[in-house]
C-alpha cells in the first residue's frame, strides 16, 4: 500500500502540488486522470523517489520513504516518452533489470521471452532501437519497466505513443498482466474513457489539485464537485445556469423541466451522449440550436451547436449529417443531469420527485 499523507510540491515558489492525501492500493489499477500540467507526472515523480515533497510524508507498506532516493527503493516507471539503451539489443534493453538483480541467465531469458510475446516485440529481440519505430520503443521501454517484480510500477501515459490497434490490445493485457502480481500500480491518463476501461479508483487532477478520488464508476456517475465532473468528461460536458422554482428547473428560453429540488440558482452540467437527435425511450428535454462544428468519427456523430446563448456539445451513435449553419432539433436528457450549487458542489434530487 502506497500512501500519500499531505504530500505538497513547491518549485521557486510556485506550487505544484496542493496538500494531497491518497491511499493507493496494490491488486488494482490506481489511475491519475487529468489534463497536461494537472500534477500527474509530478505526484508520480514524488512517489517514485525522484523529487522529494516540499512537506508531507509517503509511506510505503507502513513504512516511512519520504527521504528514500529512487535507487533504493524496488521501483519500475514508463513515461510517455520511451527510453531505452541505443547500443543494446531489445533483448539486452529488457533484460537488463535482471541482470542488475542478478537473476540466472534461464530466468532472464524465460521472463524476457514472455513478456516480450505480451507485449508482440518477440520477433525484435536482436534489433536495436535505433531499428525500431517509435512504437516498437514504446513497447520494448514497457517490457522493461514490467519485466521486474518491483513493488512499485508508475505508468505515465505509457499507451498515448502507439497505434490504435496495440493501444486497444494491451488495454485488455495490461490488467490481466497486474492482476496477478502483488505489486501497487498507478497509471496516469488525460482521457476519462481509459479510466473508466481499467476501472479500479481513481484520482481526478486539476492545477495540481485533487478534485476527486474513489471508485472510477463513482467518480464518473456522481463527481463530488463541479471540477470533478469537468475533468471525466471528454467531450467536456455541457453546463449551464438555471433556476429551480417550486420543483421546476428553467433556464432562459423557457425550456423547463421538473428537478425536485430547494428553490435557487444551480449549474446544471449534461455530458455530450445525454444530447442527441434521437428522442431518448424516457420524456426529454427538447432543444433547437444552430450548428456551429460537425464532426463525423467511425460510427459516431459530434456537433457543437449554439442555444439560449450559449455553446452546446452533441455526441450520439450513428451518422447524423448536420451541416454548420443549419438549426438543429436535439432531445436533452436532463433526467441524467448533475446539478452543482453556487460554491460547485453537486446536490441531488430527492428521490421521487418529478
Amino acid at each position: 500500500m502506497l500512501e500519500l499523507v499531505d504530500v505538497t510540491r513547491r518549485v521557486a515558489g510556485e506550487t505544484h502540488i496542493h496538500p494531497t492525501t491518497l491511499t493507493l492500493e496494490p491488486g488494482r489499477f490506481n489511475m491519475l486522470l487529468g489534463t497536461t500540467l494537472s500534477g500527474k507526472t509530478s505526484l508520480m515523480q514524488l512517489m517514485a523517489g525522484l523529487e522529494r515533497p516540499s512537506s508531507g510524508q509517503i509511506r510505503f507498506h507502513g513504512q516511512d520513504v519520504t527521504g528514500v532516493s529512487v535507487r533504493k527503493r524496488n521501483v519500475s516507471m514508463v513515461y510517455q516518452q520511451f527510453i531505452n539503451y541505443p547500443n543494446m539489443t531489445v533483448f539486452e534493453n529488457v533484460a537488463s533489470p535482471l541482470r542488475v538483480a542478478g537473476k540466472r541467465e534461464t530466468e532472464i531469458r524465460e521472463r524476457v521471452g514472455a513478456i516480450a510475446e505480451l507485449l508482440r516485440i518477440s520477433e525484435l529481440l536482436d534489433r536495436r532501437p535505433a531499428e525500431l519505430s517509435g512504437g516498437q520503443q514504446q513497447r520494448t521501454a514497457m517490457a522493461r519497466a514490467l519485466v521486474k517484480d518491483s513493488d512499485l510500477i508508475l505508468l505515465d501515459e505509457p499507451l498515448a505513443n502507439l497505434d490504435f490497434k496495440l493501444r486497444e490490445e494491451l488495454r485488455d493485457e495490461l490488467p490481466k498482466l497486474f492482476g496477478t502480481r502483488d505489486c501497487v500500480v498507478v497509471y496516469s491518463t488525460t482521457e476519462p474513457t481509459e479510466a473508466l476501461l481499467f476501472g479500479g479508483r481513481t484520482a481526478a487532477l486539476h492545477e495540481g489539485r485533487v478534485v476527486g478520488f474513489g471508485e472510477t464508476g463513482e467518480i464518473y456517475r456522481r463527481p463530488q464537485t463541479l471540477i470533478a465532473a469537468q475533468v471525466f468528461s471528454d467531450p467536456p460536458i455541457n453546463t449551464v445556469e438555471a433556476v429551480c422554482n417550486n420543483g421546476l428547473m428553467r433556464l432562459d428560453g423557457g425550456v423547463q423541466w421538473p428537478a425536485g429540488l430547494p428553490d435557487g440558482r444551480y449549474t446544471v452540467a449534461i455530458r455530450a451522449h445525454l444530447i442527441t437527435p434521437v428522442q431518448p425511450s424516457r420524456p426529454a428535454v427538447e432543444i433547437e440550436g444552430t450548428v456551429t462544428v460537425a464532426e463525423l468519427s467511425g460510427s459516431e456523430s459530434m456537433i457543437h451547436f449554439e442555444a439560449f446563448g450559449r455553446d452546446w456539445v452533441s455526441l450520439s451513435h450513428g451518422v447524423h449529417p448536420f451541416r454548420v449553419g443549419e438549426k438543429a432539433r436535439l432531445h436533452a436528457d436532463f433526467a441524467a443531469a448533475l446539478y452543482f450549487d453556487d460554491k460547485g458542489r453537486r446536490v441531488d434530487p430527492v428521490a421521487g420527485s418529478g
